[in-house]
C-alpha cells in the first residue's frame, strides 16, 4: 500500500513506519516534530520507500510531490499524548484531535482510502468498569487537566464514525492502552520512562501516593502487531489493543530498579495538581482483539523493560 502516516516520527508512529516498510509498503510520514523526533526515523533516511515531511496537519497541506499522489491508507497517529503535554500543549492537542483529524479524514475520503484512527484508553476516563471493554462508555471529566486529550480523542472517534456513517468511509479505530518501549521520550512524564530515567541516573523513583494505582503495559512490538492486524481487517468499530497483565506502580518501580541494578530509593510524593484525575485502574478487555484479529501480546513486562532499558542506556540523553 501507499500510506500517509501522520505522527510518523513519534514513538509508536515510527515503529509503525518500520512495520509497514518491512512488508513492502510506501510510507509518507508527516509530523510537525512538536513531540515526534527525527532521530526516531533517522535509520530510514536512505530508504526510497520512506519520506518525512515536516508539517502541522491542522493547517493547509504543503505543496510536496509526495502528497500529490493517491494514498491507499491514511493513518492518524498525530497527537501529543503524555501528562507533560497535557499541561503544556492543551490547545495544540485539541486542535490536532479536531481540525487535524478532519483534514486527514477529508484526504482519506478524497483518495477512497482506509482511514485509521489511533484513539486511546483515555476515552474510558477513570473507569467504573474493570477491565474495560469497547462497549463501556467511560467516566470522563470534560474540564479536568486531562480533558484536552481525553475529549479530543473522544471527539476524533465521533468524527471518524460520522464520516463512516455519512460518507461510507472505510475506517479503523484502535484504543491504545499504556505502551512502552524503545524511542519513548525520556522526560515526557509517563511512568515507565520516568522510572527508567530515574533509576539509570541515580534519582529516587517517585510514586504518587503509595503506588497502588494499576496500569497494563504493552511493549511497542506487540502493540504494532495488533495495529497492523487491525489495519488489515475489516472491523469498523473500536478495538482495544493492549496487554491485560495488570501491575501496581510500586510493582513497576521495583521491577525497574531490579533490572537496572539501581540503588535508587522508591519514595512516595503527593499527586501534583496537573495529574488530578489520574485513573486508579486501567486494564483492557481484549476479547474482541483475540477473537476477531487473532492477536494477543507475547512480550512479558520483564522482557520488554530489559529491551527498553538497554535502548535508553545506548541511545537516549537523559540529562
Amino acid at each position: 500500500m501507499r500510506v500517509l502516516l501522520a505522527g510518523g516520527s513519534g514513538f509508536i508512529g515510527s515503529h509503525m513506519a518500520d512495520a509497514l516498510l518491512a512488508r513492502g509498503d510506501e510510507v509518507v510520514a508527516i509530523d510537525n516534530l512538536c513531540t515526534g523526533r527525527r532521530q526516531n526515523v533517522a535509520h530510514l533516511a536512505n530508504n526510497p520507500s520512506f519520506t518525512l515531511i515536516e508539517h502541522d496537519i491542522t493547517i493547509e497541506w504543503p505543496a510536496h510531490p509526495a502528497l500529490a499522489e493517491r494514498f491507499d491508507a491514511v493513518l492518524d497517529f498525530a497527537s501529543p499524548a503524555s501528562p507533560n503535554d497535557f499541561a503544556t500543549m492543551p490547545l495544540e492537542i485539541l486542535a490536532v484531535g479536531s481540525t487535524g483529524t478532519r483534514r486527514l479524514l477529508d484526504r482519506a475520503l478524497a483518495d477512497r482510502a482506509i482511514f485509521f484512527l489511533t484513539s486511546t484508553s483515555e476515552v474510558y476516563g477513570d473507569p467504573l468498569v474493570h477491565p474495560q471493554p469497547e462497549s463501556y462508555w467511560g467516566n470522563v471529566s470534560s474540564t479536568g487537566p486531562r480533558s484536552c486529550y481525553d475529549e479530543a480523542k473522544r471527539f476524533s472517534e465521533a468524527l471518524t464514525m460520522a464520516y463512516h456513517r455519512v460518507h461510507g468511509l472505510d475506517i479503523r479505530i484502535v484504543r491504545i492502552f499504556n505502551t512502552y518501549g524503545e524511542r519513548m521520550r525520556p522526560n515526557d512524564g509517563r511512568v515507565v520512562n520516568t522510572f527508567v530515567v530515574q533509576a539509570l541516573t541515580g534519582q529516587p523513583l517517585t510514586l504518587h501516593g503509595e503506588g497502588h494505582q494499576t496500569r497494563s503495559f504493552c511493549h511497542v512490538s506487540d502493540e504494532v502487531r495488533g495495529l497492523m492486524a487491525l489495519l488489515d481487517s475489516d472491523i469498523t468499530s473500536p478495538v482495544n489493543i493492549g496487554n491485560p497483565g495488570e501491575f501496581t506502580m510500586r510493582e513497576l518501580a521495583e521491577l525497574v530498579r531490579e533490572l537496572t541494578n539501581s540503588n535508587s530509593p522508591i519514595v512516595s510524593v503527593p499527586l501534583p495538581p496537573e495529574r488530578e484525575g489520574d485513573p486508579m485502574q486501567r486494564c483492557p478487555d481484549i476479547t474482541l482483539a483475540r477473537s476477531a484479529l487473532g492477536w494477543e501480546p507475547s512480550v512479558a513486562l520483564r522482557e520488554g523493560l530489559a529491551l527498553m532499558i538497554e535502548h535508553f542506556r545506548s541511545h537516549e540523553d537523559m540529562s
